[in-house]
């Protein structure tokens, strides 16, 4: 029998970083659609995740992508965040969009390329500390489009070399992230693209380095939950990029495709002692809110990641290991689909209660006015978008 206590206090600790980067005008490759109210800096951005974490009570943190947040003084934004109630968390850098990575950034066969790339990882180091930030996440894409277009084995070595540099830099209490991807943009050869290889490269690398997964890198029918659980009994699983995908990478809200997925790996999560803080799992939405408003969907996303969290959290572990033991198949998948089907709306919102929380955070936004605020106050200037 579950332990209702401990499936609160379990959700009384999960803590969801929000992306900076989908507060802005974000969408497909064929077209975004702005909006009223975008935000026109990145202090705007964080105060409008900081009304996330104001009806949520659950998304404290946000990542910072660099150059698309910067400013002169990293201090001082992060100062501003606290103000508002919630602190800089990840920092993202961003090798992929300059002319001169057309072959690639630190795999690139030009040296003088992959010292400009290294560079600026170096650069988003600073900024870590500067904020207080503790991860430093990195994704490349890097890769070949054409066979015998650059060396395989090469490229894996400057890949390596580059790591290595960004890992002896990083101060104490800091780590890197190194994230993968299927395909995009490159077509032949991906330098990254799958969860062994950055886990590969992290072991190589230390403890300092460590994979993280985003749920839309992946081939069609990836058990997505596999390798969540083999990332943590290795103890290399270092955080999530939480979004839904139809196709690919749609970035979607998350759970809004398979919200049984979902559960499925926040059951590994759970079972596999990630959720715990002291597992240091870094849990973050990467999306790109194209035809429905910003701050909504990333209160809805956070929602549906602690729902998930939740049905996870009530599974009975007990009898689901008689179960296996038993060899008792059906047994076995009834008991998590007994805490799936499980509605825990009204547990939630009894939490959120207890909390000072408005129980339903998506109709207290609502009736907040913020929305109309922001896009009668944010008039001029140069709304945020991909690249600023």
């Amino acid at each position: 029998m579950t332990d209702l206590g401990a499936v609160t206090a379990g959700l009384r600790q999960q803590a969801i970083e929000l992306p900076s980067w989908a507060f802005g005008n974000s969408g497909t490759r064929f077209k975004v659609f702005p909006q009223p109210g975008v935000p026109r800096t990145p202090e705007e951005k964080i105060a409008d995740a900081a009304q996330v974490h104001r009806y949520t009570g659950i998304a404290p943190s946000v990542a910072l992508h660099i150059p698309w947040d910067r400013v002169d003084d990293y201090a001082a934004l992060a100062e501003h965040a606290r103000g508002l109630g919630v602190r800089i968390g990840t920092i993202n850098a961003n090798v992929f969009q300059d002319n001169d990575y057309r072959l690639g950034s630190i795999t690139n066969p030009d040296p003088r390329i992959r010292r400009k790339a290294v560079d600026h990882l170096l650069a988003c180091v600073d900024v870590m500390d500067a904020t207080g930030s503790a991860d430093l996440k990195l994704w490349f894409a890097d890769g070949t489009n054409y066979p015998g277009q650059d060396d395989i084995r090469a490229r894996q070595d400057r890949l390596a070399e580059a790591l290595a540099t960004v890992r002896d830099r990083l101060g104490g209490g800091q780590r890197m992230l190194l994230e993968y991807k299927l395909f995009e943009p490159a077509f032949y050869t991906t330098d990254v693209p799958d969860w062994g290889t950055a886990y590969a490269h992290c072991r190589e690398l230390g403890e300092k380095a460590q994979v993280v997964v985003d749920t839309g890198h992946h081939a069609p029918g990836t058990n997505i939950e596999f390798i969540v659980a083999f990332l943590l009994r290795e103890g290399k699983l270092g955080g999530f990029d939480f979004n839904s995908r139809f196709y690919a990478d749609d970035d979607l809200m998350v759970g809004a495709a398979d919200p049984f997925q979902l559960f499925r790996i926040m059951y590994e999560v759970v079972r596999g002692g990630g959720h715990d803080p002291s597992a240091g799992i870094a849990f973050m939405l990467d999306q790109c809110h194209n035809i429905e408003p910003k701050i909504p969907g990333q209160i809805r996303s956070v929602l549906n990641a602690q729902e998930a969290t939740a049905k996870a959290l009530l599974v009975d572990a007990d009898a689901l290991a008689a179960a296996q033991r038993e060899g008792d198949v059906l047994g076995a998948n009834a008991v998590l689909m007994d805490a799936y089907n499980t509605d825990v709306r009204p547990l939630l919102a009894d939490l959120r209660a207890e909390q000072g929380l408005d129980p339903d955070p998506m109709a207290a936004f609502s009736r907040s006015g913020y929305l109309q605020k922001i896009a009668d106050e944010r008039v001029g200037g140069r709304q945020a978008g991909w690249g600023a």
